[in-house]
C-alpha cells in the first residue's frame, strides 16, 4: 500500500482524534470522580435550606451568621471536644494555655445537653465557691443550659472581673439542685505548688498543664530537696481535679521522673497525628518512691502522666478512677483569625492502653472522704496494753514498755490533722513511708 499525502493526512487526523477522545474521556472521568466524592444531594439540601431561611425566616439573618452556625453544628455533631473558635474565643484559648484569662476558673464539657464540670481550677472563684468535679450546670443566671452550644455557655460564664453569675447545678447525692453565686475574676493560675509534708517527704500539686509546668515542677522539686538537707525520701504528686492542658507539659512532667522509654503515643488518620514521645535521662527524684494522686476530675494530660508512670512502674497511682479524656485536639488557625479545634487522634499509654472513655484505674483505690476528729472523751479507748495477759513488745525499760510513738501526719500543735483535712493525702504519705522503708531494706 502506498502512502499518499491524503492517506497520511487521514492517519494523522485519526491519531489526533484518538488523542482528543482519550483526553476528553480522562477529563470526564476525573470530573465524575470528583462528583462522586462530593455529597451532592446533601449539599443541594443544604443550599435549599439556606435559601429558605434567607427568604422565609421571621427576621433577616446575615449570611455570615448562618454559615458560622452551620459550621458550629457540623463540629458539635462529631464529639464534645471539637469546636469552631471565633476570633475572641481563639484569643481566650491562647491566653488560657499561658496561665491568665478571665472568668470563673472552670474546665467544662458537655453531657446529655448540660454543661459538666470536669474540674474547678485551684484558687479560682469556682474552687473557692464550692463547685466540684462532676457537677452538672443546668442554668446560668436565669438562662437554661440544656441544648445550648458549649461555646455559648462558656461565653455566658465569662465577663468583666467583679461581676457575678449564679450557677444552678445538679450534684450526685443531692436531692435538689444547688445554687452558687460566683464573682468573676481575672484568673491567674500558678500551675505548680510545693511543700514539705514531713521531714524528707515532699508534696507537689499540679493544678493545670501550662507551657512552663514542666520547668516549674523541676524547680519545685529542687527547692524541696534544699528544704530537706539535700535529700528527698519520697514525694506525692497531686493531680486530683487537674483537667489537663498542654500535651508537651504532660510529657515534660512524666520525663522528669523517667530515665528512658516511651511516655505516650498518639494514633489518628493523618500522618501528622501519629506521634511518639520518649523520656530522656535523669530522674529528679533519683529513684525515690513516688505516689501519684488522681480522681474523677483528673483528665487528659493528667491521665497521660499517671498512665506513663504506672506503666513504667515508676509510681504508685492512688485515689479514684480518672475522667477518661484520651483524645487529641489540634488547633487549626484559619485565615480570618478564627480557628478549628478538631479531634485528630487518641492517646495511648506506653503499654498500648487507650485512655479514651476508659481512664486510668489506680493501683490503690481510695474513696474521696473527709474524716472528722472528735473531741477527746473522758473515757480513754481500750488499747492492746489494757488487755490482761497482753503480749509485750520485748523492749523493757524498768517496769514500763517503751512504744515507738509515731505522730499523725500534720498533727502539729494548732493545726488540724492531715487525716481530717485530706484523707487521701494522709494515706499517700503513709504509703510513701512504707515504700521508703522497703527501699532502704533492699
Amino acid at each position: 500500500m502506498k502512502f499518499t499525502t491524503r492517506n497520511l493526512l487521514v492517519l494523522l487526523l485519526g491519531a489526533a482524534l484518538g488523542v482528543s477522545i482519550s483526553l476528553v474521556t480522562t477529563v470526564f472521568a476525573q470530573r465524575e470522580e470528583a462528583r462522586s466524592a462530593l455529597p451532592l444531594d446533601e449539599l443541594r439540601t443544604f443550599t435549599e435550606i439556606f435559601g429558605k431561611i434567607k427568604s422565609d425566616y421571621v427576621e433577616p439573618v446575615e449570611d455570615k451568621a448562618l454559615l458560622e452556625n452551620a459550621i458550629r453544628g457540623m463540629l458539635s455533631g462529631l464529639d464534645p471536644h471539637s469546636s469552631y473558635l471565633d476570633a475572641e474565643e481563639f484569643k481566650d484559648l491562647q491566653a488560657g494555655t499561658t496561665g491568665e484569662f478571665g472568668g470563673l476558673g472552670l474546665e467544662v464539657g458537655m453531657e446529655d445537653g448540660f454543661v459538666k464540670v470536669i474540674a474547678p481550677i485551684d484558687d479560682t472563684p469556682a474552687s473557692r465557691g464550692g463547685i466540684q468535679a462532676g457537677d452538672l450546670i443546668i442554668r446560668l443566671d436565669d438562662t437554661p443550659v440544656q441544648g445550648m452550644p458549649l461555646n455559648e455557655a462558656v461565653k455566658l460564664m465569662r465577663g468583666p472581673a467583679g461581676t457575678s453569675i449564679t450557677l444552678t447545678i445538679i450534684r450526685k447525692g443531692e436531692e435538689k439542685p444547688l445554687k452558687f453565686t460566683l464573682t468573676r475574676a481575672v484568673i491567674k493560675t500558678k500551675s505548680v505548688k510545693a511543700q514539705t509534708l514531713e521531714p524528707g517527704f515532699g508534696y507537689v500539686r499540679v493544678s493545670q498543664f501550662q507551657s512552663q509546668t514542666g520547668d516549674n515542677l523541676v524547680e519545685a522539686v529542687k527547692k524541696l530537696r534544699q528544704e530537706n538537707s539535700g535529700k528527698l525520701k519520697g514525694m506525692v504528686l497531686d493531680l486530683r481535679n487537674n483537667p489537663g492542658g498542654v500535651l508537651n507539659a504532660a510529657v515534660a512532667v512524666s520525663d522528669a521522673f523517667l530515665e528512658n522509654g516511651l511516655i505516650v503515643y498518639t494514633e489518628g488518620r493523618i500522618k501528622d497525628s501519629q506521634l511518639k514521645y520518649s523520656a530522656t535521662s535523669d530522674d529528679v527524684l533519683k529513684g525515690a518512691p513516688l505516689v501519684v494522686l488522681v480522681n474523677g476530675g483528673s483528665a487528659s494530660a493528667s491521665e497521660i502522666v499517671a498512665g506513663a508512670l504506672q506503666d513504667h512502674k515508676r509510681a504508685v497511682v492512688m485515689g479514684g478512677k480518672t475522667f477518661g479524656k484520651g483524645s487529641v485536639q489540634t488547633i487549626l488557625p484559619m485565615t480570618n483569625e478564627t480557628a478549628l479545634k478538631l479531634t485528630t487522634a487518641r492517646y495511648y499509654t506506653p503499654n498500648g492502653r487507650s485512655i479514651q472513655a476508659e481512664g486510668i484505674v489506680p493501683d490503690i483505690v481510695l474513696a474521696d472522704v473527709k474524716l472528722t476528729v472528735t473531741e477527746k472523751s473522758d473515757v480513754e479507748p481500750l488499747k492492746e496494753a489494757d488487755l490482761k495477759r497482753h503480749l509485750s513488745n520485748g523492749k523493757i525499760n524498768g517496769d514500763k514498755l517503751e512504744l515507738d510513738a509515731v505522730p499523725a501526719a500534720g498533727a502539729d500543735k494548732g493545726k488540724e490533722p492531715l487525716i481530717s483535712t485530706d484523707y487521701q493525702l494522709y494515706e499517700a504519705l503513709n504509703l510513701l513511708k512504707g515504700l521508703t522503708t522497703l527501699q532502704t531494706r533492699n
